[in-house]
């Protein structure tokens, strides 16, 4: 029984031409080392229990497994039924009794009884599936301005549910890798010199409209977080305090952390909310120091190189897309996250990725991995090279 079992999987494997040999093992591996330290930190901080963690830490490695052997090409021939319901759920948060309101007014999660998800999360990889199979259909059409525009409504509209959320965070993180997405899609000037044009006095206009007393685009709590950034001198005991008291408890770190040098030093991260999560990047600073945060920015860093790589080494349109926009996504929530924790940026909420507690974000940066991999592992078609090398190849010709 065994044996035929065996035999099957490899004909499996011949017949999708997969190279074991040229798996990422190094990026599970750098994965799994970032979720071992997340497990860590969160017991220390009393988050979660160890054993817990053990159960997320195997369930993460293998969604990515198990992702990674399923064709991305698979995966994007259904790319429009997994936009549905990753609208729907995303509406669900606001406009359905299973829509569970936070402390800040927001809707961002759903109650399912036995857990409580965040559909923001995936649908981040969703709409990166979606606008890359959409831009390999309308390819020969990349010069139009109504592909450019069914493109923009495509993202647009989760977007939307997630802004009514109160979840600009998660919008504005979307919005980006579809910016990146768009610019590497191969559109020319033809369409970003209007678009550039048109959008610099919007912007200038929205930046405006949301600073006045009547505006209804953003909340309270999310007005007075940008000004209070802006002016943080003023909001020092208000808005700013959150974020005030996680610069303070990160430089007490120092250069090598108090978890190696005296456990018994008191912990200035008590005084900042949501450790957990979104502000992770505070514990992780005070008990590991320069050195901790170092290291763990480098093992950070190399996720992302490893995502603009597989884009570049990519052996068709799709795969490099996709690449993109995963590299993308993680690299705007690594920069926005920390930037959060260290003042540089207004507090918005997002997770880190492999790092904050939180099952939905583990699960959409497990199911973006696993897909990455899976670009890696994609046999030549038709090309001797990349994607870039085969596009070169097409100009020269």
């Amino acid at each position: 029984m065994v044996s035929k079992i065996k035999l099957r999987i490899l004909r499996w494997f011949e017949s999708k031409r997969y190279n074991l040999k040229k798996y990422d093992y190094a990026l599970v591996a750098v994965v799994m080392t970032l979720s071992m330290i997340s497990s860590f930190v969160l017991t220390i901080i009393g988050a979660t229990s160890l054993k817990r963690q053990l159960f997320v830490i195997f369930g993460g490695f293998l969604i990515i497994v198990v992702v990674s052997f399923i064709d991305y090409h698979t995966v994007c021939s259904y790319a429009i039924f997994f936009y549905i319901i990753a609208t729907i759920l995303v509406a669900c948060t606001r406009f359905s009794p299973i829509g569970s309101k936070g402390t800040t007014d927001s809707y961002r999660w759903l109650d399912l009884k036995f857990i409580m998800f965040q559909p923001s999360e995936i649908c981040k990889v969703v709409v990166i599936i979606t606008l890359a199979a959409f831009f390999v259909k309308k390819q020969d059409e990349l010069d139009k301005f109504k592909t450019f525009f069914m493109g923009v409504g495509l993202v647009l509209l989760p977007t939307f549910f997630i802004m009514v959320q109160s979840d600009l965070s998660s919008s504005v993180v979307i919005l980006i890798v579809a910016v990146m997405m768009f610019i590497n899609s191969g559109m020319g000037r033809k369409i970003f010199g209007p678009v550039v044009l048109a959008t610099i006095p919007l912007s200038i206009a929205f930046i405006w409209y949301i600073q006045q007393p009547f505006q209804k685009l953003l909340d309270d709590y999310q007005i007075k977080r940008f000004t209070g950034w802006l002016h943080p001198e003023e909001e020092a005991l208000n808005t700013m305090y959150q974020q005030n008291n996680s610069v303070l408890s990160i430089a007490s770190g120092k250069f090598s952390g108090k978890y190696l040098l005296d456990a018994t030093q008191t912990r200035n991260y008590h005084s900042v909310d949501v450790i957990e999560s979104d502000f992770i990047w505070t514990p992780i600073g005070e008990e590991f120091g320069f050195v901790g945060c170092l290291i763990i920015l480098i093992l950070l860093s190399i996720i992302v190189i490893k995502c603009f790589l597989t884009a570049k080494k990519a052996k068709d349109y799709l795969g490099m897309l996709i690449s993109i926009g995963i590299g993308s996504m993680f690299c705007f929530q690594i920069f926005f996250n920390i930037g959060v924790a260290t003042s540089l940026l207004p507090n918005t909420g997002l997770p880190l990725p492999f790092l904050s507690n939180g099952l939905s974000s583990l699960l959409s940066s497990s199911i973006a991995i696993g897909i990455l991999i899976n670009i890696q592992l994609q046999p030549t078609r038709g090309a001797t090279g990349s994607f870039v090398e085969e596009k070169m190849n097409k100009t020269v010709m």
